[in-house]
């Protein structure tokens, strides 16, 4: 069973181990990380877990209890965990290309989790070399990550997760190579805990057909699987569970084919103005990411959230509102990029809606260099213009928090995402790097 295997390597509540890297002091005490807004709680230790915090609970509600045992509580620091996500991505890319000299072993499937080829190694030493992938990423960033490896992708994140659920005992390293392990990990998996199954769904399955572990929903025949799990979906999963790999490993998309930018409001928006320049600000730093990966966009759309009709009213039942226009000329110019985008705005505000969120989606993404023309633009595209948007994203990548932005964008920017427990983003800014002595 050797042949063909794959692994998961996935972080340890990654949000708050990026908070301890740099806080020894946190080291035993409870951790949580808090949702855009400061919302709910997103990420948890073992610590705050063990006093009885749940994950999606929202702050507010769990705040007594937290204060009590000093739980230390963070905003979201985006800038932060991607900046170690990557740091862990590249040390797994270095430590696979090493073990055979060959690339394309790794499949990054979220900011904390990664597939991994392993058909490369026999059976015999997929433990050790999972505990020497363990080690190196500790070792290099800091970070601590559990391991997974079975025949399948399904299977090695349920490997993954009995990984995570006893760490003293599976030193964080769970391999399942042999059919008895197999059985026995499925046995101990409830069908709500398989990669792919909802709650609701588990629920079925236990009413309806008495199935309530792994182990017993892979006994199901695959035609049972087709009419009642979703159809090809539903025998891809059981063919999963009986170790027929039906879910391949993917190449990175390295080039998007659509770029969005979206955010919550840090506080409700009632008026035209801090809607158009959220959304001017969400376009530029679209076309910041369209400019580096050499596209150009052929369409821009825009939305936004709204949930009530008036300031006295406290019901959550958000709505969307979106509108969409395709360009004449596909460009990467942030001022073009607006000059489509804010009347867009102007169609869908309505006043006295309690707007929560706006987001910029830029579509029909071809290469920027060269642009086919349009026989009917009145001008053709301004090549100063390109050296204009090279310039502005040299200065913010080197000066960093937009130091050249666009009137449009506001510059109180009072609609902001509320970040106040946020840490230093230490890896990322020179002015809150840590300071020893």
């Amino acid at each position: 069973m050797g042949d063909g295997m794959k692994g998961i390597v996935d972080c340890n509540s990654f949000y708050c181990s990026c908070e301890r890297l740099f806080r020894p002091d946190l080291r035993e005490r409870p951790v949580v990380v808090l949702s855009n807004n400061d919302g709910c709680i997103i990420s948890r230790t073992d610590e705050a877990k063990a006093l009885g915090v749940d994950m999606a609970v929202p702050y507010y509600q769990c705040r007594d209890v937290m204060e009590r045992h000093r739980v230390a509580v963070f905003s979201s620091n985006y800038h932060l965990y991607g900046d170690m996500s990557m740091r862990v991505m590249d040390t797994l890319r270095h430590v696979m290309d090493d073990a055979d000299g060959r690339s394309g072993r790794v499949e990054v499937y979220s900011v904390d989790e990664a597939f991994l080829d392993l058909s490369h190694l026999p059976a015999h030493a997929l433990r050790d070399f999972s505990l020497h992938l363990r080690h190196t990423v500790e070792g290099w960033t800091g970070i601590r990550v559990s391991v997974g490896v079975a025949p399948t992708k399904l299977l090695s994140k349920l490997a993954n997760r009995l990984a995570k659920k006893d760490k003293r005992k599976t030193d964080c390293i769970v391999v399942l190579n042999t059919e008895e392990a197999l059985q026995e990990a499925l046995s101990r998996t409830a069908v709500a805990d398989i990669w792919g199954i909802g709650r609701r769904y588990a629920a079925r399955l236990r009413e309806q057909y008495g199935i309530e572990t792994a182990w017993q929903l892979r006994q199901m025949p695959e035609e049972w699987a087709r009419r009642h799990l979703g159809g090809v979906v539903g025998v891809r999963l059981i063919r999963e569970l009986r170790g027929e790999a039906s879910i391949t490993m993917k190449d990175p998309l390295d080039i998007k084919k659509t770029i969005a930018t979206t955010r919550m409001f840090g506080r409700p928006v009632f008026d035209l103005e801090p809607l158009r320049e959220a959304v001017a600000t969400y376009v530029a730093r679209a076309a910041e990411k369209l400019r580096r990966q050499g596209s150009a966009a052929s369409s821009i759309g825009v939305f936004a959230v709204t949930s009530g009709d008036g300031p006295g009213q406290y019901d959550y039942d958000p709505r969307s509102d979106h509108r969409c226009a395709v360009l004449p000329i596909p460009t990467s110019v942030t001022h073009e990029l607006m000059r489509h985008a804010l009347p867009l705005v102007d169609q869908l505000f309505h006043l006295g809606r309690r707007y929560l969120k706006a987001g910029v989606i830029l579509g029909g993404l071809v290469p920027d260099d060269p642009v086919q023309g349009n026989l009917f633009a009145s001008q053709a595209p301004d090549l100063r213009h390109r050296m204009l948007m090279q310039a502005i994203d040299n200065l913010n990548v080197s000066m960093r928090d937009d130091m050249v932005k666009y009137l449009a964008s506001g510059l109180t920017r009072n609609w902001k995402m509320r970040q106040e427990k946020r840490s230093q983003r230490y890896t990322t800014r020179w002015q809150e790097i840590v300071e020893v002595g």
